[in-house]
């Protein structure tokens, strides 16, 4: 009797052992298409923002008529800032955990957030119906100068995120964590690369990229100051935040290096 009571106690260790096991697989294999997902769709909203913005907003996918293109080009053009906004608020973080899979909203917070900024960038770089006239097209030697300043732009725009977080800034920090078993290591404070010049190089860079163009036409001008603001006033959001988190550290950081441009802050009593 007490062997068979083993035995059965045995079995039924086993058959917990095998089921954690199944559902660990089935984890990873939702936590590795989700990442791939995410990344898909990371790649195709940055590559349409590169296309797209290039040609001064003459390339976007809609062909609605006016009066009703401007309407869905302003709604294109201020969800973005709105909603990447509003998902770093407290609401918004649980908006994101309630996004994601089941029982894994909290680990991929920083994916879904990624995944839902690229399908914002695709969203009103594919979807935007040209609107206005082409004002100024560069030509030669013009043109291949302003290409590279964007190619430049671009480039420091990669280097501020490799410098702040690649794994946090693409996504890549979420779905790997569950991959790993273990819970997402955020990165500390930025302060090497470009954060040892400015504070917000991300920020500056992308505002970088939405003016050194070669087409200028009334909607890129448009898109340009309108998501230039918000890389001020995102700028702005993200340092309260960051003197939340990171508090004294951020206090020292912040009176040593520069906002936005890399010049040194006078001291009192400079002349």
């Amino acid at each position: 009797m007490k062997a068979a009571r083993a035995d059965v106690t045995d079995g039924n260790m086993i058959a917990a052992s095998s089921g954690a096991a199944t559902a660990r697989r089935i984890t990873v294999v939702i936590a590795l298409l989700y990442g791939l997902v995410c990344h898909v769709a990371f790649a195709a909203g940055v590559g349409a923002m590169m296309v797209v913005l290039f040609t001064g907003m003459t390339r976007g996918l809609g062909r609605l008529p006016s009066p009703w293109s401007w309407f869905a080009d302003a709604a294109l053009l201020l969800q973005f800032p709105l909603l990447h906004t509003a998902l770093l608020t407290k609401s918004g973080g649980a908006a994101l955990r309630r996004l994601a899979p089941p029982g894994l909203g909290s680990p991929l917070m920083t994916t879904t957030y990624a995944l839902i900024a690229s399908l914002q960038t695709g969203a009103l770089f594919l979807g935007w119906t040209p609107v206005g006239p082409v004002l100024w097209q560069a030509h030669g030697a013009a043109f291949a100068a302003i290409a590279l300043c964007y190619a430049g732009a671009w480039l420091l725009l990669l280097k501020a995120i490799v410098d702040a977080g690649f794994a946090l800034q693409t996504g890549l920090l979420g779905w790997r964590a569950v991959v790993r078993g273990a819970s997402p290591v955020y990165p500390p404070m930025p302060t090497r690369g470009l954060f040892r010049l400015i504070r917000q190089p991300i920020y500056v860079a992308f505002a970088l990229t939405l003016w050194t163009v070669p087409t200028i036409t009334p909607d890129g001008i448009v898109v340009a100051l309108v998501l230039t603001a918000y890389c001020v006033i995102g700028s702005i959001v993200k340092e309260a935040r960051f003197a939340r988190r990171f508090g004294d550290d951020f206090t020292k950081y912040r009176a040593k290096i520069p906002f936005w441009l890399p010049f040194p802050a006078r001291k009192q009593g400079d002349a």
